[in-house]
């Protein structure tokens, strides 16, 4: 029975390759591992006559195009063709929208160039059967709650990543089980002519028998648990984008928020300081401003380049007591490539909630998405203000294509990539004398190795030996892809 949950973790996943001609530059894969590059130091120009795009069915020319640094009638110098191409490429493939993209420069006349993209579309429509956990990760399930099969959520969920053929996503979740999700959304990145402005919208019920009503001394969730519905969440959103060249993207967000909760969670015997307001129904805007800056070669698993992020944010529209909170989050994320198959990163996280006195619902920091340290899987530490720093070592180990037994034009072969790394961590979470907690203002530090498997659809799977100041060691497993 564990082997089947453990299965369950691959399905629906692919891969990407890619190889640019003329001796500058081979990439392989979703890795882009480069093997060699030739800079021409010709400083003559050449002239972009056409551009030949085969191979998307679905996705229209002009959304690739659209991710291209280059375009026809454009002057480029020899010497940035190769960092033009492969810049394009990395923007292309960036879209989640194919697995494969290839873009070969072929000169026509003596000043003249043609550059060929062909592209592999990934599959974009998924009516898939679901089967979620409901705690925070799959160690807590796994470990705390020995792999109980009623915690689980069951049911489908329908995916199309690529509606119209511009990029846009719809999903619906129709979700029963230990609790329940029925909601929807809808993303639309390229909605104007432009192709600079994108929109959102999205809407959804969750209920819950058994969800979080506070923090232990000892960094332990302490769980309300009930055989009814006892928390009842309602919630309508949309968002506004701006995109004009190709790696900065500003959002404004809004969201409308409804809970409701049985009438024992605020008592003394729980948590009064819940919702930090005497009351079980409550209502709440967020608003919210973002910006961000993605420029990597491959968004999923990055091995080249660098993110920064910051969200500004308005919780409530009071300014004192309940639900009130202004909220700033940041993020910086380094990636490099060294010599011999080696590659490095640094990722920094910080929050900052602000008056320092938060309800409950609005105290999560350290454990929570990528605000985590390696080796504190089964704690949380709440705070207002924390902050989360990580370095990462790494080295190929090697790549492999497995030929697929049948023919498949979206699924030429099935990749598996294995990384093998080491890592540090570090990071502080600051909080309220009264809501302190064991882990709470002071430095946490932890390390380990382990092992990063890549498979189909940027599909990863860690397996880390990690070990934190407490003392305590463990194997931990982390997921991620795109589906």
């Amino acid at each position: 029975m564990k082997q089947i949950k453990f299965y369950l973790l691959f399905i629906g996943l692919f891969s990407s390759f890619i190889s640019s001609a003329q001796k500058t530059k081979s990439i392989t894969g979703l890795f882009d591992e480069i093997i060699a590059e030739t800079i021409l130091d010709s400083s003559g120009k050449l002239i972009v006559d056409s551009i030949n795009i085969i191979g998307n069915k679905k996705t229209r020319d002009y959304i690739i195009l659209r991710e291209m640094k280059v375009k026809i009638g454009d002057s480029i110098s020899a010497k940035t063709l190769y960092y033009t191409i492969k810049k394009s490429r990395d923007l292309i493939y960036n879209t989640n929208l194919f697995s494969v993209v290839v873009l070969t420069p072929v000169l026509t006349t003596a000043f003249k160039l043609t550059i060929n993209v062909s592209v592999i579309e990934r599959w974009y429509i998924y009516p898939t059967p679901q089967f979620r956990l409901i705690d925070r990760n799959f160690n807590e399930w796994w470990k705390t709650y020995d792999a109980d099969l009623n915690r689980v959520n069951y049911g489908v969920k329908f995916s199309h990543f690529n509606l119209s053929g511009r990029g846009d996503q719809l999903n619906i979740y129709l979700l029963n089980g230990y609790s329940r999700n029925f909601s929807m959304s809808y993303s639309s990145p390229y909605s104007n002519s432009k192709l600079t402005q994108g929109f959102s919208i999205g809407a959804g019920l969750f209920q819950n028998r058994e969800f979080p009503y506070k923090t232990s001394f000892n960094n332990k969730l302490l769980q309300y648990k009930s055989d009814n519905f006892d928390r009842t969440t309602l919630f309508a959103n949309g968002t506004y984008s701006f995109r004009k060249g190709f790696y900065k993207k500003h959002i404004l967000a809004f969201q409308y928020n409804y809970f409701n909760v049985n009438d024992s969670l605020i008592s003394d015997k729980y948590n009064p300081n819940y919702f930090n307001i005497n009351k079980t129904k409550i209502s709440f805007i967020d608003v919210a401003y973002g910006f961000q800056y993605v420029n990597t070669n491959n968004i999923n698993y990055p091995l080249r380049g660098k993110i920064y992020t910051i969200t500004i944010s308005k919780r409530g529209l009071g300014f004192i007591n309940g639900l009130n909170m202004l909220s700033i989050d940041a993020s910086f994320r380094k990636y490099f490539i060294h010599k011999n198959k080696f590659y490095s990163s640094i990722q920094v996280f910080t929050k900052l909630k602000l008056p320092f006195k938060q309800p409950y619902i609005n105290q999560r920091a350290i454990g929570y998405g990528d605000f985590n340290l390696s080796g504190l899987e089964y704690y949380v530490i709440d705070g207002v203000a924390a902050a989360v720093t990580k370095y990462t070592f790494s080295k190929k180990v090697f790549s492999y294509k497995i030929p697929m037994p049948f023919k498949i034009s979206a699924v030429p072969y099935i990749p598996i990539s294995l990384y093998a790394k080491t890592y540090a961590n570090a990071g502080f979470a600051y909080n309220k004398k009264e809501y302190e907690s064991n882990l709470n203002n002071k430095l946490l530090y932890t390390c380990g190795f382990g092992l990063d498997i890549l498979t189909l659809y940027d599909l990863k799977l860690s397996v880390e030996f990690s070990f934190n100041q407490l003392g305590e060691k463990g194997l931990f497993l982390h997921t991620r892809g795109v589906l």
